[in-house]
């Protein structure tokens, strides 16, 4: 499973139509991906998932927590790294008035620091109102595999609180394999297509060998078109990319905001810099410590807890196609599943270019994207009429080529490269064997009776992925680093809370904000508890007090 966040321009604010969240807009939604309708919407998905976004080792689901922690550097830098780390950047125009960008070299292997460089793509607007300079706010949108760069010139550096602008130099690199920083390369568009209808709920040994071929195809085209990059995009060492930056931008301490798995790089980065810790916000934050195969099962409750809090929602509407007042979230889900099952024997008209139809893959990515924000319920809703009533699947194709990053032309984004990549490095895989996901298929759809057998399969991918995991699921202490901001939203689908109450656990100065509410992450998405909050600590470094909730 993957932990992505979609990315909202600010021009497209849409408002929720859940009555407690009515004065909530989302034109700040820290996102890693964009609809091309109304509304916005991101991942974890059942249709061909890319593993778990912090994969873990291949125990069962009720794994316990990891006990062994993230070690510190030493503080001094190795002599072998003091070129990258006095570097000069060539800053230049690129193409949106008023950001620049460069180009940053760091080494492919830190083992090997000698043995040949990675370029890292480096954008930034500098501070632009009066008042004492704060240096660099570095942000990540999450994914793996979300542009930082992109997310920046399209939202951070323009939509950001003014006072947070003003006073800080707003940066972002693309981590190493995503996007403009040596893009990791697996599948052409015809070849992705073919792999995002893949039938992830096989109904027998003939849909179960498919579906194995596809992630044999995908891990092999991969493996072909990025062999050296693929052995090192660990979360690790993009943590280390970004300390080289801090020190490049003359940045005594990392101020950073990381969203979704960008939490996950950034108590990387914490854990392994303590010392180097200014403020850090970490919204929408996801738990190291668990193994891979616990982390799907949370995920998969996670987005069971969001389709519930949907369907409540939607008997309350007079467009609602999946039942009217009264209806239980229960049978919603019984109906959805229904229809599921439909396409999956009979896939329906989408007006596509390309003459996709809409089959029981693509229409439950779709339906998970959504999940993401409750401001694109209406949106699903509407999709879900289309399809449901007037054998039209279009809007459920718009939001699951959103998902993916599909553009007009068939073309796909590196985003389900990198992120499988990132995710099969980091950690070993949830499940290596058919027999074991067969095995596991009850809890799974205990977790989640609409989503759960299609993400248990989903976490079939980095079984043969062509490059061996190096990491293992461990603590984050980060002993002696200065405050740190974690953020948690109650009924988040992709990153559960509990995630964000056990990595408040672990670190040794952290501060958990707890929005109690729907949809991935919390800041710049409506609240003004939440938002004074952290523009308080970004501006001021006072933390949130203890125990701190907003709604």
């Amino acid at each position: 499973m993957h932990i992505r966040r979609p990315l909202r321009r600010p021009s497209e604010r849409s408002q929720p139509s859940q009555p407690s969240r009515t004065t909530r807009r989302s034109p700040h939604s820290l996102r890693s991906r964009r609809l091309r309708s109304t509304g916005g919407v991101l991942l974890a998905v059942a249709a061909l998932f890319v593993s778990a976004c912090s994969s873990g080792s291949s125990t069962t689901a009720a794994s316990p927590a990891a006990d062994v922690a993230l070690a510190a550097l030493p503080r001094s830098t190795p002599s072998t790294l003091a070129p990258y780390y006095g570097q000069r950047l060539a800053w230049h125009t690129c193409g949106v008035p008023g950001f620049e960008c460069a180009t940053m070299k760091a080494p492919l292997d830190y083992a090997k620091p000698t043995a040949g460089d990675i370029r890292l793509a480096v954008a930034r607007k500098k501070a632009t109102g009066k008042g004492k300079p704060l240096g660099s706010l570095m942000v990540n949108p999450g994914g793996p595999g979300g542009s930082a760069v992109g997310y920046l010139q399209q939202y951070a550096g323009i939509g950001y609180p003014a006072e947070v602008r003003a006073r800080y130099d707003m940066v972002a690199m693309d981590p190493r394999g995503v996007a403009r920083s040596e893009p990791v390369e697996c599948l052409d568009g015809r070849a992705m297509d073919t792999y995002t209808q893949t039938d992830t709920t096989p109904d027998d040994k003939r849909e179960t060998n498919r579906l194995v071929d596809e992630y044999k195809k995908f891990a092999e085209g991969c493996g072909a078109h990025s062999p050296d990059v693929l052995r090192h995009v660990s979360t690790i060492e993009a943590a280390r990319d970004m300390d080289i930056l801090r020190a490049v931008l003359g940045d005594q301490k990392l101020t950073y905001v990381g969203a979704s798995y960008g939490t996950f790089l950034g108590a990387t980065y914490a854990g392994l810099f303590p010392d180097r810790v200014g403020r850090v916000v970490l919204d929408g934050a996801m738990d190291p410590s668990l193994p891979a195969r616990r982390m799907n099962l949370d995920q998969t409750a996670g987005f069971e807890t969001a389709f519930q809090s949907f369907a409540k929602d939607c008997v309350r509407q007079t467009d609602c196609p999946l039942g009217g007042r009264g209806t239980t979230p229960a049978k919603v889900g019984t109906n959805l599943k229904a229809f599921f099952r439909k396409l999956d024997a009979h896939p329906i008209p989408t007006g596509d270019a390309d003459g996709r139809k809409l089959g029981e893959a693509l229409a439950t990515t779709g339906v998970i994207a959504a999940m993401y924000d409750e401001a694109a319920w209406p949106q699903l809703r509407e999709a879900l009429t289309s399809a449901m009533k007037e054998n039209d699947g279009a809007g459920l194709l718009v939001l699951s080529d959103s998902y993916y990053e599909r553009d007009a032309d068939g073309r796909y984004s590196n985003l389900m490269f990198a992120n499988a990549a990132v995710n099969c490095l980091d950690l070993p895989a949830a499940f290596s064997t058919t027999e074991q996901v067969e095995k596991a298929l009850p809890a799974f759809e205990k977790a989640s009776p609409v989503f759960g057998d299609g993400l248990a399969w989903a976490s079939l991918n980095c079984a043969y992925w062509p490059v061996k995991a190096t990491g293992e699921p461990h603590r984050i202490e980060a002993k002696g680093a200065a405050p740190i901001v974690v953020v948690g939203t109650t009924r988040d689908p992709a990153t559960p809370y509990r995630w964000a109450q056990s990595l408040a656990r672990q670190l040794s100065s952290a501060r958990l904000l707890t929005y109690v509410g729907d949809g991935h992450t919390a800041y710049g998405r409506g609240s003004a508890c939440v938002d004074t909050a952290i523009d308080t600590y970004l501006l001021r470094g006072t933390p949130p007090g203890e125990g701190k909730r907003c709604s």
